[in-house]
């Protein structure tokens, strides 16, 4: 075939207008996506060698191989795969049949022109060597053809390309990199090799690069002819659980985390069925500096038949498990999946949902094991990671009930470490309720005065802290049938734990303390929505509580911390009949006064803050005073 010079078609013209004026941002993209192309030609050869095993000719062994010439400034990358004739050349490198060309382009021309990574995600990578190159040059010759049906097909990226028969004697290809001035930094093997080992280390051919050792006399590294594998050629993931040590899943991990420590617990699995892939997932033992930030993109590592594609994906894993670290590799993906895409698949929602049930099987084998030492391990896991997993109760109504067995509290009767099962199993006789209590610290909780009656009969009260736990209370009601009711909510009844002497003593002190609490209505009835005698309390004169459905008291104060509005509604006070600051209310000169100190404490008591500190300060000291 003599040399013709042949046009690109139209949307090819577009593209290589894009990608030499626009992408810049990541130019290293485009050598991911030759060493890709060129495995991918590799993996077809191995397809149909199966029916024609002469097609490997005579040289069965399958590699990539990477080297540059400095002066005449080009790169190569070679493979032995499957090759092309002239036709696929034209075919291949000159027209696109991609249904994805048109949202590339549409992309490229928006907010994301500078994203090179787009290039590799709508199965364009070719084009990506006119990033650094201004000349491209590819020789190839299909597999089973004679040496003189080889091909030459150049461009400069324009709008035209030549092609050429040229005589080859090996099958495959070579992608020849003509670099423009200014992209002298891919002419150094350490540069390429660290892109090989960020992109492509884990692609299952060998790429390999020629070794570089030092000379004495010219104090400077040399090239060899000696070829090296510059990747590892086997992905951790896909080799066989049973022939990898533990130190190699810890050295593994601390690669792709860049963390120090160890990690808690891994999982290592291969899923085959309706979507077939590999997970090999991590849990940290350290929770890293912007585990709260919900705006930084977490997630694994995604790879697509053992070419990566993303770091991040963080649609393969639920917000609240953005601490897990690890490798999906899918077998089903496009190559050119997007982070688009990933939301829209069907294959991502099975990966989704088998690796957050892995990842839960993993914790759940920690919290329930007989192992002291592996419960311990739980027990650190939930102090590093427990609020973000509580996020997870919102979020993840599927596994809600998998999660509820997995949180842990502090109770008035175990400083930490409280599973709803363990509550549960201590419950008294004939409780009905999971009781609890929200506050700012532990201390406040611990030492709040709606706790004194569970306190005086020995019932349990969870202990809840963390600033997720009233958002999550917004979206869990229940364990095992057992509803989860606040000791600060509504009016107080403990049941069957009360007598029927118990119920009938409060009704007769309710009767008689009724001019009193009329009174109390009066003097604060711009500060309380009612007034209420209550059996709930022992050492205390009040306690504030909200009706049952309101927004809790604690809830309120922290959106005011954040700035954000809070429904306004005012609180119930229930006071201690039997308590001596209120038995000296009847016939006080001084009623409301005592009115408002006792308010102003309950709210002090319950965390809140009072409107004007310097007036209550006036009403302790003109009643210490007698004034």
């Amino acid at each position: 075939m003599d040399k013709q010079t042949l046009s690109f078609q139209a949307e090819v013209k577009q593209i290589l207008h894009l990608v030499t004026h626009s992408l810049y941002s990541n130019k290293e993209i485009f050598l991911r996506e030759l060493v890709s192309n060129a495995s991918d030609a590799c993996d077809k050869l191995r397809f149909e060698a199966l029916d024609k095993p002469e097609l490997f000719e005579d040289a069965p062994q399958l590699e990539v191989r990477i080297w540059f010439d400095a002066e005449k400034k080009t790169m190569t990358i070679r493979d032995n795969g499957i090759g092309m004739s002239a036709e696929e050349a034209v075919a291949h490198l000159g027209t696109i049949a991609k249904s994805g060309t048109r949202e590339f382009m549409a992309k490229l021309e928006g907010e994301q022109k500078k994203d090179a990574n787009l290039i590799g995600q709508f199965g364009v990578g070719f084009y990506s060597g006119f990033i650094v190159a201004d000349r491209m040059t590819v020789e190839s010759r299909r597999a089973g053809l004679p040496a003189d049906q080889g091909v030459r097909w150049s461009s400069e990226g324009t709008g035209e390309f030549e092609v050429e028969a040229i005589e080859r004697t090996e099958r495959g290809t070579d992608v020849i990199l003509h670099l423009r001035e200014g992209e002298e930094e891919f002419l150094s093997a350490w540069k390429l090799k660290s892109i090989v080992g960020k992109y492509s280390d884990h692609i299952s051919l060998p790429v390999l690069m020629k070794k570089q050792r030092w000379d004495d006399e010219k104090n400077e590294q040399v090239t060899t002819e000696e070829w090296e594998p510059v990747n590892k050629a086997a992905a951790l993931w896909t080799r066989s659980k049973s022939d990898i040590t533990d130190a190699q899943y810890q050295e593994f991990y601390k690669q792709i985390s860049y963390d120090s420590e160890a990690p808690l617990a891994y999982t290592h699995n291969r899923v085959e069925g309706r979507s077939e892939y590999t997970q090999l997932l991590y849990v940290p033992a350290k929770a890293p500096f912007d585990l709260w930030n919900r705006d930084k993109r977490g997630g694994v590592k995604l790879y697509v038949k053992r070419v990566f594609i993303m770091d991040d994906a963080e649609a393969l894993m639920p917000v609240y498990l953005r601490f897990v670290k690890g490798v999906i590799d899918s077998a089903d993906l496009p190559l050119n999946v997007s982070r688009e895409l990933l939301q829209e698949s069907r294959d991502v929602k099975a990966i989704r949902e088998g690796s957050t049930k892995r990842v839960l099987s993993m914790l759940e084998s920690l919290a329930d094991s007989e192992d002291a030492a592996e419960r311990e391990r739980y027990a650190n896991f939930w102090k590093e990671f427990g609020a973000v997993v509580k996020e997870g109760m919102g979020e993840d109504l599927q596994n809600q009930e998998r999660l509820a067995r997995l949180l842990r509290f502090a109770s008035t009767t175990v400083d930490e470490g409280v599973s709803l099962a363990d509550y549960v199993k201590r419950m008294k006789d004939g409780q009905e309720p999971i009781y609890y209590i929200t506050a700012d610290t532990l201390a406040a909780a611990r030492n709040s005065p709606q706790l004194e009656i569970f306190r005086k009969k020995g019932i349990e009260v969870l202990l809840l802290t963390d600033r997720v736990d009233e958002w999550m209370l917004s979206h869990f009601y229940e364990f095992d049938g057992h509803p989860l009711q606040s000791v600060a909510k509504g009016s107080f009844d403990l049941g069957k734990l009360q007598d029927d002497e118990e119920k009938k003593q409060a009704e007769d002190v309710a009767t008689a303390f009724k001019p009193v609490l009329e009174r109390l209505k009066t003097a604060l009835k711009d500060r309380a929505k009612d007034v209420r005698a209550t059996s709930r309390l022992v050492d205390s004169p009040a306690c504030i509580v909200v009706e049952e459905g309101d927004m809790s008291s604690h809830l309120a104060r922290m959106l005011k911390q954040a700035g954000q509005g809070a429904p306004k509604s005012m609180p119930i006070l229930e006071v201690n009949p039997a308590h001596a600051l209120v038995k000296r209310l009847e016939g006080d000169e001084r009623f409301d006064e005592l009115a408002q100190v006792i308010f102003d404490q309950a709210l002090l008591a319950e965390g809140g803050q009072l409107d004007d500190p310097a007036a209550y300060v006036q009403r302790i000291n003109r009643l210490l005073t007698g004034a």
